[in-house]
């Protein structure tokens, strides 16, 4: 029915209960579980199959829109549809099977409901007590992925358990994604041997050296917050596009993630800007590197100029945002991502430098070109101290 990576037949194979894919970045942990999923959908009559996420706009940029992927490549697939309901997330099979793609506000929430498998996708999100309330109503069994950045609760409390078996993947599994991209995670070695055993092995971490510590999810902007600028971080073939939009309220920051994909042209980009309704009077602070980039989209009618950059503008631009807590919206996936992974450099010895490595930060530079541009000034005006 599939192409499938060696993950799909390590949770194929397997008879346990609770199968946990610890996993680093591009190991197909996600992408297997669904095809899993969907094989069993279509050949277990009446099974109901429950995929939850911390979120919903987290289940579409993750499992969900694997599924859809999956599904569009497979006429097999295709053929055993009875109806896709788009606005509840829920597939529906000839053979009385479903998948639904759920969210839980709290342990509450996960109470109703069972089904015969559950999929926990990127559990690290996810409290205990709500996987807990999901486990106990799933009869058959139950799978678990997340990038193992740190140790949670399926360290302390599944990992090591009768009945549970971990499986830890990494991008050598995955035969399906290009030489360039096994290559560039290798690469993240030079950055950073915690992140590298991390992403690149799928090894439980304890990332240190983590610049941001001032920031939390809230669940939407307020409707208050006043539009600073959006940011914009130019990506093409391995580094995604990441556009942003930072708004201030309560003195505080609250940031939005907007994009992130890689192989956008400027149209590309201004087409995305005119969908997210950005108008002619409201600016754009984008990498200054960049100047041809900011000349074509200028040129379609947009308020975009380049970031401040100068000696140390980087070090300057981390030292204004940390003087506010910055607010992230439950939709900014990868914004959260590299808030987790954007450390300070380490010498030979494994000091901390004075300076952040150059990798996760597609969404952070743009929103450290916004604080040079737009909060140097305020910064100034609120703090009695020499800034130069």
């Amino acid at each position: 029915m599939f192409k499938c990576s060696p993950v799909f037949y390590e949770n194929y194979n397997a008879k346990d209960k609770v199968l946990i894919n610890q996993g680093g970045t591009s190991s197909s942990k996600t992408y297997s579980i669904m095809q899993l999923l969907f094989y069993k959908a279509v050949t277990e009559h009446r099974s109901v199959i429950t995929v939850a996420g911390e979120s919903l706009p987290n289940l579409r940029k993750g499992a969900y829109r694997d599924s859809e992927n999956i599904f569009s490549d497979n006429k097999y697939l295709q053929s055993q549809l009875k109806f896709w309901n788009k606005t509840e997330r829920i597939i529906y099979f000839k053979n009385g099977s479903l998948i639904e793609f759920v969210s839980f506000e709290n342990e509450q929430s996960a109470k109703n409901g069972k089904r015969d498998y559950l999929f926990v996708n990127e559990a690290n999100g996810i409290s205990y007590q709500i996987y807990w309330q999901l486990a106990i109503r799933t009869k058959n069994q139950i799978y678990i992925d997340y990038n193992p950045t740190n140790e949670f609760w399926a360290h302390t409390k599944l990992i090591g358990q009768p009945n549970t078996k971990l499986i830890i993947s990494d991008h050598r599994h995955n035969p399906f994604i290009s030489k360039e991209d096994h290559q560039r995670i290798e690469a993240i070695k030079d950055l950073d041997l915690e992140l590298w055993r991390v992403y690149a092995r799928g090894l439980t971490g304890k990332i240190e050296g983590v610049i941001f510590r001032n920031w939390a999810i809230c669940e939407r902007i307020p409707k208050d917050a006043e539009l600073i600028s959006y940011g914009i971080d130019f990506g093409f073939t391995n580094d995604p596009t990441g556009i942003i939009e930072v708004y201030k309220s309560g003195g505080e920051l609250w940031v939005n993630e907007m994009c992130y994909e890689t192989r956008l042209t400027n149209m590309d980009i201004c087409r995305k800007l005119r969908e997210f309704g950005v108008t002619e009077d409201q600016e754009i602070i984008a990498d200054s590197a960049e100047p041809k980039s900011i000349q074509e989209i200028y040129a379609e009618g947009f308020n975009i100029h380049g970031a401040m950059k100068g000696p140390d503008s980087i070090k300057q631009g981390i030292d204004i945002l940390k003087r506010y807590k910055i607010n992230i919206t439950a939709n900014s996936h990868n914004f959260k991502k590299e808030l987790f992974s954007y450390i300070w450099k380490k010498d030979k010895t494994g000091r901390m430098l004075n300076e952040p490595i150059d990798s996760f930060n597609h969404l952070i530079d743009p929103l450290r070109y916004v604080a040079l541009n737009k909060l140097a000034s305020k910064i100034k005006q609120e703090y009695s101290f020499d800034w130069n």
